[in-house]
């Protein structure tokens, strides 16, 4: 494939765009080469400003679940974009798309939407300082939450891609206040706890992390966790950003039957518009402003265009009662593909999955935490997206990322990608 358009179009942005892009993985410095600029996309295929028609497998890193420019979310954005597309002031469609919200998931009375899953996380563990009146938080190595100042500590994702896995610009005053845990390692959690008794607001966890590569949680992680926040008057924050609406109805709280005190949502939510949510039961969500005393705002929170395209996007989630399964066979339908073919070429591997969520790490070990996901050939990972890049397959590059499947992918496409693989594997 020729990339030549791209090529140009990067060199023009890097004149005026730090490092020619507006987010860092875009740019593609993990893997090499020049990022592809995207002209357009349609149901599970992207179209670069060269003319070439890739199957995408990030869906703007998750959101994309029923594919690009799906008509209902088109639709009711196009209508709605023509009575006015931001107020700052109250409307109908907010209340509509909250309760739909909040029938869907489980343990939430009351939701706040706001602009990004980053402020969506940085506002859930604002409120949950203010509700617990301690000023400490626990996040785990390789979970990422966003680029707010908290949580750029190991943060895994882009930050890890980009090498600055402790962001310049941080504080050592706000540093101090956040512990960093061992994703699946609960006795390093409950030794933090003890260390810092009557110190910790919140522990905030990725309960399927995506952004060192797919882990899911090992047996009883998750709920020793849930332990061991109430029994210490700690919240316990979900960053479903990434799972929320995706592996469930409910998401990873119905998924996994585990209950969150405080949920973070984003991506799906907003059906590929800028938006992020964060939701909980009563007595917490009462603690914001105007009720209470903890504050948060945005002018364009609940704007009219991302409650548009949410509101349609959910309520095809809600009424599609098989859309779980699909995704989830169609995912495990790849999965098999790719063992298949990579046992066959003798390259080494491991993939984690859950749901519609799914990694290969090119490390014979298995992957359950930060530390196991910096062991994959990063080599191997480079040769590997190039490969697929030039056999019309788009992964996220980075070896730290999850890939997401959407229910526009056909089972023709899997069977493409599969042999697109077993191509590029005989390279590796």
């Amino acid at each position: 494939m020729l990339y030549q358009r791209s090529s140009q179009l990067f060199a023009e942005a890097e004149k005026v765009i730090p490092g020619g892009v507006n987010s860092p993985v875009r740019a593609f410095k993990s893997v090499g080469g020049t990022p592809i600029f995207v002209k357009q996309a349609k149901g599970a295929y992207l179209y670069d400003e060269d003319g070439n028609r890739l199957i995408d497998y990030i869906n703007s890193w998750g959101p994309m679940i029923l594919g690009h420019a799906y008509e209902p979310v088109v639709q009711a954005v196009t209508e709605k974009a023509k009575l006015g597309t931001s107020f700052g002031m109250p409307t109908e469609l907010e209340t509509q798309i909250a309760a739909l919200a909040v029938s869907m998931v489980p343990n939430i009375d009351k939701i706040r939407f706001v602009n990004s899953g980053t402020e969506a996380c940085m506002s859930a563990v604002r409120l949950a300082r203010g509700f617990t009146k301690r000023d400490k938080i626990i996040k785990f190595a390789g979970c990422y939450h966003g680029h707010s100042d908290s949580f750029l500590i190991q943060a895994g994702s882009g930050a890890m891609t980009f090498g600055t896995p402790n962001s310049p610009g941080v504080t050592a005053g706000t540093a101090k206040d956040t512990l960093l845990a061992k994703y699946n390692d609960l006795e390093n959690v409950r030794s933090l706890i003890e260390a810092n008794s009557n110190e910790i607001a919140a522990i905030i966890v990725e309960p399927v992390a995506g952004n060192m590569g797919c882990v899911p949680p090992s047996k009883g992680f998750l709920e020793g966790v849930r332990q061991l926040c109430s029994e210490n008057g700690i919240l316990l924050i979900f960053d479903e950003v990434m799972t929320g609406f995706r592996l469930a109805r409910g998401g990873a709280q119905e998924l996994l039957n585990i209950n969150a005190d405080i949920v973070c949502f984003g991506k799906v939510i907003g059906g590929g518009l800028p938006v992020g949510a964060f939701a909980a039961r009563e007595e917490i969500m009462n603690y914001l402003a105007p009720l209470g005393p903890v504050y948060q705002a945005g002018t364009l929170s609940g704007n009219p265009l991302a409650m548009a395209a949410g509101k349609a996007m959910l309520e095809s989630l809600n009424n599609d009662t098989a859309i779980f399964q699909r995704l989830e066979e169609k995912t495990a339908y790849l999965e098999v593909g790719i063992h298949k073919v990579l046992q066959a070429n003798n390259v080494v591997y491991t993939i984690n999955r859950v749901g519609s969520m799914i990694s290969v790490h090119f490390d014979a070990s298995p992957v359950v935490d930060f530390q196991t996901a910096a062991k994959g050939d990063n080599d191997t990972f480079k040769k590997f997206f190039h490969g697929l890049l030039q056999e019309g397959v788009y992964i996220a590059p980075s070896a730290y990322e999850t890939w997401f499947i959407t229910d526009a992918l056909s089972y023709e496409d899997l069977d493409f990608t599969i042999n697109a693989i077993d191509k590029v594997s005989k390279t590796l």
